[in-house]
């Protein structure tokens, strides 16, 4: 039997990301926490990173979505610390992002550095440069493929 709790995470975490619409915020491990207060329902998250412009509409789309499904009340909570990492995106996530052309962050473990090529997402094509450090966001930067000629992003490692 699944908890209100269990149920309240489980809606928060399939809210869309609104700059990564091929991925949940709970793929991107951006849900931390969901509890009950006296107030109601309280959904943790943590932005991507500091300054996302996203953050309010990702909020709104909880607590909307959270309200729909028959929650009274519900806040939403931002938690910065301890701060999001790429390595939270799961292998499928990954391989989501791949499918919707984006490349996926290296492993922070592989240092975050700016890698010197990335395999293209549409052909696998190693033969990449960057064109832009930035993205239509600024946790993506934006590179072409020699191979193929298409221009594709890459979401940053942190």
């Amino acid at each position: 039997m699944v908890t209100e709790l269990a149920r309240a995470r489980e809606i928060a975490a399939a809210v869309a990301d609104p700059e990564l619409p091929a991925l949940t915020i709970g793929e991107l491990g951006m849900v931390r926490d969901v509890t009950e207060t006296a107030d109601g329902i309280e959904v943790a998250i943590t932005p991507t990173y500091n300054g996302c412009p996203a953050m309010g509409m990702i909020a709104l789309a909880i607590e909307a979505t959270l309200l729909e499904a028959g929650f009274s009340r519900v806040a939403v909570r931002i938690v910065r610390e301890p701060a999001w990492t790429t390595d939270w995106i799961g292998a499928q996530a990954r391989e989501k992002l791949r499918a919707a052309g984006i490349a996926p962050p290296a492993p922070r473990t592989a240092g975050c550095l700016a890698p010197a090529a990335l395999a293209c997402p549409r052909c696998g094509s190693a033969e990449t440069e960057e064109i832009a450090p930035f993205g239509a966001t600024a946790c993506k930067s934006l590179w072409r493929c020699r191979a193929c000629r298409e221009p594709f992003e890459h979401f940053k490692c942190h």
